[in-house]
């Protein structure tokens, strides 16, 4: 790998684990979890080939319109890999950071989450950002009431609004915006996932369901990467 044309943040759009399970006839609980296996994998990986940041799409705000049953189970699911996970992602230099609104919550994920963010904080081998209940409309209209609040208490002047100021409000403050938005199971969509950070993202789109998503798949999207001409809007 030449460092030098990594993309520095790729964000995913892991889809395809109800219908890896389906076309197994397995429970959909077990693609779940063979997905969160994938994601270790490959956020192991990229780190290996030296990207700095990867983001992915766990959980979103329109999820919720799922069976209790499948919700359930993913919650209970993503509290486990949390407690788990944070573990080896401490040994292995990894920040763990949740993106989303996570009040809604339950109590038991809500401190599975501090602890990995608290463990993991001071790693910077890679930053590993989780979208969890995250909308983009969601964090935008977050973004713009905390900003109206803000001009209302006399703390900014609408003068002083920018595209800087918010991006500073979002859940991504800090974080460079993505180079690569990838996403698996065929489908060509963004779904709400980042769409103010993403407005100059290369898109990569994979048939193939997110459990089966490998580290040659994650070389074929920088190799994608290194073929695209990023003009930024310039000629």
């Amino acid at each position: 790998m030449d460092e030098a044309n990594l993309p520095n943040h790729i964000a995913i759009i892991m889809d395809g684990n109800r219908r890896w399970a389906r076309a197994r006839n397995l429970d959909i609980r077990l693609g779940h979890k063979e997905g969160a296996k994938t994601l270790e994998k490959i956020v192991r990986y990229a780190k290996k080939i030296g990207i700095k940041n990867i983001t992915v799409y766990a959980f979103s705000t329109e999820n919720w319109k799922r069976s209790k049953e499948e919700v359930g189970a993913l919650m209970i699911l993503l509290q486990n890999y949390l407690d788990d996970y944070a573990k080896r992602a401490d040994t292995e230099g990894v920040r763990i950071k949740i993106l989303g609104d996570i009040s809604v919550l339950s109590e038991k994920l809500r401190k599975s989450i501090l602890k990995a963010e608290e463990r993991t904080k001071d790693n910077t081998d890679i930053n590993f950002n989780i979208a969890l209940n995250y909308g983009g409309r969601d964090e935008i209209t977050k973004a713009v009431k905390e900003i109206a609040k803000k001009v209302k208490n006399n703390e900014i002047d609408i003068e002083n609004i920018d595209e800087n100021l918010i991006s500073n409000h979002l859940y991504t403050a800090g974080l460079p915006d993505p180079d690569v938005v990838v996403r698996t199971s065929g489908e060509l969509r963004t779904s709400n996932f980042l769409p103010w950070q993403i407005v100059y993202s290369e898109f990569i789109f994979f048939d193939k369901n997110w459990p089966d998503f490998n580290e040659e798949d994650l070389d074929e999207v920088v190799r994608i990467y290194n073929t695209r001409n990023r003009k930024f809007g310039a000629k």
